[in-house]
Order: C-alpha cells, then structure tokens, then sequence
C-alpha cells in the first residue's frame, strides 16, 4: 500500500493494522461517523464538483454585475460631477428635500448630468411629452458614464420605444378590484391602500406607467378615512399594503398616523411599506423615519417591501439605509422586476440575489415584467429564461437568498417548472434543477396516511 509518491505506511512507522486502528478511531469520535476514506474519497470531490458548478459565476460576477459598492469610487466622481453641474451644495445632495428639489425633470436637466448621442436626446424630448421622467441627482450618479444600456440608466430615463411600442393598454386588473376609494383587493384576506401617485424617481418599467405622476398628489384624510373604514368593518382582513406611487415620499407624520390608524383596528395583525426609495434617495431614511417604523413594528409586525433590480443599486450609503431599517421591522423583503439587460442573465440575477442579501434585504419575489404595458414590451424577457435562471439558483446560493418567480395576472402566479418528473413504483422521480439529474424519491404511503388510527388516537375507540 503507497501513496502517489511512493511513501508506504512503514516507511513512517505504522504498520497497516495501526493505520486500520487509527481510521476506526477516528470514525468513533467523528459526529457522524465518517471514515477517512469517506472523506477524502467521497466527500471532497462532491465539494469540488460542486465548486466547479460556480466557479464560472465567482469570475464573472464583479465585471459583468458589479454592486454599487464596487463602482463606490467612480459614484463618488459622478456625484462630484453632477453637484458642480446643477449648482448643489452639500447639505442640497445630503437631504431628501435636496434631492428633490434637484430632480432631473427635463432633458435640459438631464443633458447637464448625463452624456448621449444627439439622437437619443431628440428622442427623450419626444418621449418626455407623453411620459414624466424624474430622476434623483443620487441615483444618476449610479449610471456609468459611456456604458451602452447601463442598468441604472435604461431604468430611468424613457427611451424611444416607449412611443414606438405605443398600443392599446391593457387595464389594469386593480381598476375591478377597488371596492374604496385607495384600496386594490385581489385577496380575501389582504389589501393595499394607494396611498400616493408620487415616486422620487419614475421607473420606465412602472405598472401604472401611464396613470401615475401627471400630477403630484397626496391625498385627502377623508379619501385615506373612506379607505380605513372598508377596512375597519372587514373583519376578514388581516395584511395592509401602503404604498403607491412610494409610501415613503409621505411626510413622516402622515405614515405615523397611517400606521397608526392601522394598529387601532383589531383584526389587522401585519402590515407593509412598499418603497424604492432607498435606492434612489436614501437619504429619506432619517432617524425619526425609523424611530415611527420602530414603534409600529413594536405594536404589530411591520415590513418593508422595496425594489432592487441591479446589484449596481446598493452602494454602501443604501446598503446602510436598509441596515438601519432592518433593525426596525420584521422583515426588509425585496421585489425584483425581471427586465432585459438589466438581471436577465445567471450571473446578473445571482449576483443582484447575494448582493442584497448581504444588505439586510430578504429575496421575496422576482416579477415577469408586465404584459398589460406595451410602452415597455421590448424590455420583457421570456418566461423559459426566467425559469432557467431562477432554477438555477437552487444548490448554488443560499436557499434564503432565492426569491419566487411570479407573474402578475389576476393575482401573482408561481411561474416555477415543476421538478416532478415521473412516478415510478411508489416513488416519485424528482430532478435536480441546479444539474438536470433524476433522483428517486419515496412517497408516502398512501393508505398509512389515509389511517386516521395514529399517534395518540389510537388509544381511542
């Protein structure tokens, strides 16, 4: 018996019955009982076949999908630039008013800050007449100048298909499901409240792209009231979405007393903040922001749901935003869009996935982008890419860190491929979606379910 170099057990002096005796020793005291063969043999090269499986991913990830924090550095130049550009002081880029009040609404804004062919402003200007563009001096510090389709970019500034794709609008599933004023209901038990048209920044993929921002508006108490009181006498409602528009553009005080109005009624048990904010402006997220969110959260479990579509959105100034945030709800859950060129490949949908992970947001749904708009048609992606690529998370990333794959018809809709194969002789074929293997796995027996006779209730005629 020697080893690849030659070296034999009595050139060391064991002789083979010691070295039998040393692997049974160290199989007693291993906590699953694992031989030396079995872990050099058998489990180290399951681990490097499965490293090989990521291996591809590991070396692309940072140049093809690169974070926010990454790019730190060239954001820092970019905002350097754009502060100087539209004559902003520290304190203007600093605060969320300033932020506002600096938005880019207009391709003349925009020129100053964001460098494009003369063609594609001519388009913009065109576009801009029929669709509201604002964008945040922050998060245009995000797009990479001379990067053709930068991710932040394609987000935010419309572009000429949004006319040319021009058609009959589908309406929206919500306008039969508004029971009161402010409220959208597809479900028996959970609701939203509209609470806003405003966004800090206008997304070109946003659902309601063609209702929402023609004119800012925060609504009425009595419109706010008429949509509390729906939900004050159903009694089946326990979830309530606030949102809009962007829960967060409200004044702290009007989320204070929604939420407020809110745990006063009983049999509402959760409740939710749909916002983008945190990327586009994060500096919205103050201290007394998070002490309301806190003391919400502390009556009855609040979430914050947000929307990150692109690792290059978290920068160390979001990621601490949503960090601070973490601390004071439930749960920070992140609703991805699934949009061409922006994370529709492994590696930018993987790296968006553990890039917010690591940001104290939880992976919760990725949408189909939506059908109903044909202002946006040329940036969906088809639905066999989108399995592909969620599928392929599965034994490659944390489980924690794979979101749900949805379309929104009526209602969201799993949009999954099933890994039930076959039924083979009592056991089910099931396939493994990171490998395309076919493993067997036994099923329960049907008639010892069936067999109602169990556990303690046997004891019992």
């Amino acid at each position: 018996m020697r080893d690849s170099s030659g070296v034999t057990p009595q050139d060391l002096g064991f002789t083979f019955e010691d070295l039998v005796q040393l692997a049974e020793k160290h199989r007693q005291i291993d906590e699953h009982h694992v031989t030396v063969g079995g872990r050099l043999c058998r489990a180290l090269p399951i681990v490097e076949e499965a490293n090989a499986r990521v291996k591809e991913y590991v070396e692309k990830k940072d140049v093809e999908a690169p974070s926010g924090i990454e790019l730190w550095e060239k954001i820092k130049e970019n905002a350097r630039r754009i502060k100087k550009a539209l004559g902003m002081k520290e304190e203007d880029w600093n605060s969320f008013s300033g932020q506002l009040r600096f938005a880019i609404n207009s391709l003349d804004e925009l020129m100053k800050v964001v460098e494009l062919p003369d063609a594609a402003y001519k388009d913009i200007r065109e576009v801009t007449k029929h669709y509201r563009m604002r964008l945040t001096p922050y998060y245009a510090s995000l797009i990479m100048p001379g990067k053709i389709n930068d991710p932040i970019l394609v987000q935010c500034v419309p572009t000429r298909e949004m006319i040319d794709n021009a058609g009959i609008e589908i309406p929206p599933v919500a306008a039969d499901h508004s029971p009161a004023r402010l409220i959208d209901q597809f479900y028996p038990r959970v609701l939203t409240i509209k609470a806003t048209n405003m966004c800090a920044m206008y997304c070109t993929h946003c659902l309601r792209i063609a209702h929402i921002g023609k004119k800012d508006r925060i609504y009425s108490r009595e419109a706010y009231r008429e949509a509390l009181d729906y939900i004050k006498q159903d009694t089946l409602i326990r979830d309530v979405l606030i949102t809009g528009g962007d829960a967060f553009i409200l004044p702290n005080d009007m989320i204070r007393w929604l939420l407020g109005e809110l745990d006063k009624i009983d049999h509402v048990r959760m409740k939710r903040l749909g916002t983008r904010i945190p990327v586009t402006s994060p500096m919205r997220v103050d201290e007394e922001l998070l002490d309301i969110l806190e003391e919400s959260n502390d009556i009855k479990p609040l979430r914050v749901v947000t929307q990150v579509n692109t690792a290059q959105e978290i920068t160390p100034v979001s990621r601490e935003a949503f960090k601070q945030i973490s601390k004071r709800v439930s749960a920070v859950m992140n609703q991805a869009v699934l949009l061409k060129g922006i994370n529709d490949t492994r590696v930018k949908m993987w790296k968006l996935c553990e890039t917010i992970h690591e940001a104290y947001i939880r992976p919760y749904y990725v949408f189909n982008c939506s059908f109903r708009n044909p202002q946006f048609s040329h940036l969906r992606v088809p639905v066999e890419v989108g399995q592909d690529i969620i599928e392929s998370m599965y034994g490659n990333i944390s489980g924690d860190a794979i979101p749900r794959y949805i379309a929104t018809a009526g209602g969201k809709i799993p949009l999954h491929r099933t890994n039930v194969v076959r039924r083979e002789n009592g056991n089910i074929i099931l396939r493994k979606p990171w490998s395309g293997e076919e493993v067997a796995y036994p099923d329960a027996d049907p008639e010892v379910y069936a067999n109602d006779k169990y556990a303690f209730a046997r004891y019992w005629k």
